[in-house]
């Protein structure tokens, strides 16, 4: 995979000067396309599949940890105007204020990604913490979880936190899993999705039976009408590296694409971020901007959208970097590499 940034495509361009973000120069690129396009031979219906876009359109999001430092410094609506410029469609919440510049609330944190074109797709809540009663968690403040998300009008609430809160045994697992069925259950009564986010560790084995993945369990044991999951694809990706081999060394792969053409309607959130592949570091990768690293998003994408007839309307993609250098760059780029995809290319 290539690590050079394509700059953003005509289509993306044309769609940014609409909201009125690119202005003059932006116009002048569409209109001079708009007069190519009169002279030249119409493309076949073939000829414009190989070449449309492996993004579905209106289904690009970020995650907002992302832009951590930018929320807390400048505030959300600063934020939304950078991510608005850069063809962002979603938002996904990491907490509603993440330190923000100032009082927020709810609701006017709604308007705001309104105003800005943004549709807030999903949040990321603690799953328990057993030392609080109070803490705002699913486990500790489901209520109130859901009472936020809805008056955010979210369509998925979730947790990023793994389903180790009885250990790591099959048994720890399936009393997690437990746990899920009712977040799950009573978000939708509410009309809302329950999901979890991997990291690299729920690929590993349980500790009383080896030859177990604990991932495994987890989809085995929830209830597929109430739970769903939201693959990080590179700490996916990070578990291929690091548990492709049960305890004993015996050879244990497993593809992370498989897991959603498997059940892809299990999975309608994910998160892109990419890495550079380095068998010297814990996980395999060295994370970098999406389009930096060797992650194939071309196939992935592709095939994950192609699996079902609707799949290009069901699945969200949210960009993400724990740790990005500078994360508007990030935002930025992370957009043109995706929007820069083209199907046969």
């Amino acid at each position: 995979m290539s690590r050079k940034h394509t700059p953003a495509d005509p289509e993306l361009a044309h769609r940014l000067s609409r909201r009125g973000v690119l202005g003059v120069a932006a116009g002048a690129t569409a209109a001079a396309l708009i007069g190519t396009a009169a002279t030249a031979a119409p493309a076949t219906a073939a000829e414009q599949g190989r070449h449309r876009p492996v993004l579905p359109p209106g289904r690009l999001g970020i995650q907002l940890y992302s832009l951590r430092d930018k929320v807390s410094t400048l505030g959300f609506a600063a934020v939304f105007a950078e991510l608005e410029k850069y063809g962002y469609d979603e938002v996904e919440f990491a907490g509603y204020t993440q330190g923000a510049a100032g009082a927020i609330t709810l609701a006017q944190l709604k308007q705001l990604a309104r105003d800005h074109g943004l549709h807030p797709i999903g949040s990321h809540v603690g799953y328990y913490d057993d030392n609080n009663p109070n803490a705002y968690t699913f486990a500790q403040n489901l209520t109130k979880v859901l009472d936020d998300a809805e008056a955010l009008g979210l369509k998925h609430i979730g947790t990023a936190s793994g389903p180790f809160r009885y250990g790591s045994t099959v048994d720890g697992w399936k009393r997690a899993a437990e746990d899920f069925n009712t977040y799950g259950e009573a978000a939708r009564k509410r009309g809302m999705k329950f999901y979890q986010h991997n990291h690299a560790e729920e690929f590993s084995f349980a500790t009383d039976k080896p030859n177990v993945r604990l991932y495994d369990v987890l989809l085995a044991e929830t209830d597929p009408d109430f739970v769903y999951l939201e693959m990080d694809i590179y700490w996916a990706f990070a578990g291929q590296f690091r548990f492709g081999k049960r305890p004993d060394g015996t050879p244990a792969p497993f593809e992370p694409l498989d897991y959603v053409l498997k059940q892809p309607h299990r999975y309608p959130l994910f998160h892109v971020k990419d890495g550079i592949r380095d068998e010297t570091a814990r996980d395999g990768y060295r994370m970098v901007d999406v389009g930096d690293g060797d992650i194939d998003y071309k196939k992935f994408l592709s095939k994950v959208t192609a699996r079902t007839h609707e799949g290009r309307r069901y699945h969200h993609w949210q960009t993400e970097h724990d740790n990005p250098v500078e994360s508007y760059a990030f935002a930025r780029k992370s957009s043109e590499h995706l929007h820069s995809l083209r199907c046969g290319d």
